[in-house]
């Protein structure tokens, strides 16, 4: 397996060096709105330990996400009003990861509605800002 590159842009967030529209955060994990969303109501879901994909991360940590990550997709599917949900994770070139950080995408889905291809879109930061802020508030 290949080694976590300390430079991929999902550290680089952890880091504080780029700017997000943040779902959810606590002490192990940060949510927050992907700038090129398949589906409006995009977020992805990441660890702040240093985890390349499923592969390589430490069982509890991994068992802690997926906790969360079902809090997390609840909320989003009574904010965005969702008739249901897709949750994928990719892992290595050949599995479709293209960011080398543990990551997962929860796509709202609504019938009828096909996903968008990667990077078709780039939503303003208002509209990402105005569907961070509803599932923020489905949260609490």
């Amino acid at each position: 397996m290949d080694t976590y590159d300390s430079n991929n842009i999902f550290a680089e967030i952890l880091r504080g060096e780029v700017p997000v529209h943040k779902v959810y955060e606590d002490g192990a994990t940060l949510a927050f709105m992907d700038t090129t969303p398949r589906t409006d109501g995009h977020v992805l879901v990441i660890p702040k330990v240093r985890a390349r994909n499923i592969l390589d991360v430490a069982p509890d940590i991994l068992a802690d996400l997926m906790i969360k990550t079902q809090r997390i997709a609840v909320a989003i599917k009574t904010a965005l009003k969702a008739d249901g949900l897709s949750i994928q994770q990719y892992s290595e070139s050949a599995g479709g990861q293209t960011v080398f950080h543990l990551h997962i995408h929860i796509l709202p889905r609504y019938r009828g509605v096909p996903l968008r291809s990667p990077a078709e879109i780039m939503p303003g930061n208002s509209l990402l800002a105005a569907q961070a802020e509803s599932i923020r508030k489905a949260l609490a």
